[in-house]
């Protein structure tokens, strides 16, 4: 039986693929919630929207002042927030050629997108941004930029939590292992996945930022959940 934990809610979710932001749009729509989708795709938006009831989006560049300022002009009011911005370039500490490109995708970006959106957001709301598991676990020797953007976004995370409290607004984070491949409305993805492997579905992930999103976690603020399976126990 499906619940309608967000009838009559609006949620924005910023940084759209066919994975994790397609697989959560489906979520919250299957349960009675509008949203808004942000990409610079256009013609990825107008597939996903095609499938997914109560959808409207926003064509930005994030990265460009312009681009924050469209989606901040095309909302009135929003219920929730996920910024789910991608973007992974490996470097080391010799090199440091990521290390712009990944504060900026996983710092600059949420940063600006909250500020900008914050004086629309109902009370009550919240906001969930990914974060990584190699930020709450081990990073490999190739992954500096990634992994300290990352922990980055896991630390804003707590402090955004903290300041948003007396606006009631909670703030969540999910850290995700590896997301294999894209979504696909209605199939059985948990037969593509068992305990322990590296990677798994969108559906696991958009499931607990689904979660972090409804009433049932109300008392759940400032703490980023880890969402790999049991992969980082394998040592």
């Amino acid at each position: 039986m499906i619940t309608m934990r967000f009838q009559g809610k609006i949620t924005l979710i910023a940084g759209v693929s066919k994975g994790l932001g397609y697989a959560l749009a489906y979520m919250l729509s299957k349960e009675g919630g509008s949203v808004i989708l942000v990409s610079r795709d256009e013609e990825r938006l107008k597939q996903i929207c095609a499938k997914v009831s109560g959808c409207s989006y926003v064509i930005a560049d994030l990265g460009e002042e312009e681009g924050t300022r469209r989606v901040e002009r095309a909302v009135e009011k929003l219920d929730h927030l996920v910024i789910s911005v991608g973007g992974y370039e490996e470097d080391t500490v010799e090199t440091l050629s990521a290390l712009e490109a990944m504060i900026e995708s996983h710092v600059r970006i949420p940063l600006r997108l909250i500020r900008s959106l914050l004086p629309k957001m109902n009370r009550g709301g919240s906001i969930v941004l990914f974060s990584s598991v190699v930020s709450v676990w081990r990073a490999q020797p190739n992954q500096l930029s990634y992994a300290v953007a990352k922990a980055a976004t896991a630390k804003a995370v707590e402090v955004l939590a903290s300041e948003l409290i007396d606006y009631e607004i909670r703030v969540n984070g999910v850290a995700p292992s590896y997301i294999l491949g894209d979504f696909e409305p209605g199939r059985d993805y948990k037969t593509m996945r068992k305990l322990g492997q590296r990677g798994a579905p969108p559906e696991d992930f958009a499931n607990v930022a689904l979660w972090l999103l409804s009433d049932e976690s109300s008392w759940v603020d400032g703490v980023v959940v880890p969402v790999d399976g049991g992969w980082r126990l394998r040592g």
